[in-house]
């Protein structure tokens, strides 16, 4: 009699985890492609590069899985798998920082931000990222009230001291340091406001690249299995 294939996808978590324990890789193929978006921001969170952040949920998913067997669901699945993932991307943190030096941290991805003092390597890409933030920064400070706007302009803009700000507008320093508080508050809310629909999108690791993270660990998993 032909055996009916399984439907990973399908498998409500608690059976998939279930057949994961007893040893079956396709099922814990099935818990990476669940849970790989969420993981993989989680990583990229911690150690900043995209390239790291995928060697960190490799080895916290063969971590899991060598230990997936002793997991009793006191937590969740994906509490549990997150708390892997942490602790391996911090521990990869900790190791790194005392010999990485900033040539090195600077090489780990593309600056948007020119470090001063520091030649700016031309980047079409970066220079677009700059341009919208700068589009919507504007925006949002062109938004904010007249007495805000000049403070925040003059000082974070200008960089001008708050001694000089108060003589220019004719106001007490105190009043400086108010305006300027608020302006930043504003502005941090009008930002988040514009940014938040786009929040869900960021860092994505769907279709491709969470296939291939699950393939090659388990392309690990069975170079690392002794002959049966």
């Amino acid at each position: 009699m032909r055996q009916t294939a399984l439907d990973y996808a399908a498998m409500p978590e608690k059976v998939l985890l279930r057949h994961a324990q007893e040893g079956d890789r396709e099922a814990f193929r099935a818990i990476m492609q669940r849970h790989n978006q969420r993981l993989f921001r989680v990583a990229r969170a911690v150690v900043s590069n995209d390239d790291e952040a995928e060697d960190v949920l490799q080895d916290s998913y063969l971590k899991a899985f060598s230990a997936i067997r002793l997991f009793r669901g006191e937590s969740g699945l994906i509490t549990w798998l997150t708390a892997i993932t942490l602790n391996e991307a911090r521990g990869r943190l900790r190791r790194r920082r005392p010999t990485e030096s900033l040539e090195d941290m600077e090489e780990t991805g593309v600056r948007i931000i020119p470090f001063p003092g520091m030649a700016e390597i031309p980047d079409p890409e970066a220079e677009t990222v700059r341009s919208e933030v700068r589009h919507l920064l504007e925006q949002a400070i062109d938004g904010l009230s007249d007495e805000f706007r000049i403070v925040f302009m003059l000082r974070d803009v200008e960089g001008c001291s708050v001694e000089e700000t108060a003589t220019q507008l004719d106001i007490n320093p105190q009043t400086v340091r108010t305006r300027l508080f608020r302006a930043r508050q504003s502005l941090r809310q009008e930002l988040v406001l514009k940014l938040s629909s786009g929040m869900e999108g960021v860092f994505p690791f769907l279709g491709a690249r969470c296939s291939r993270i699950a393939d090659r660990v388990l392309e690990r998993l069975s170079a690392s299995a002794p002959p049966g």
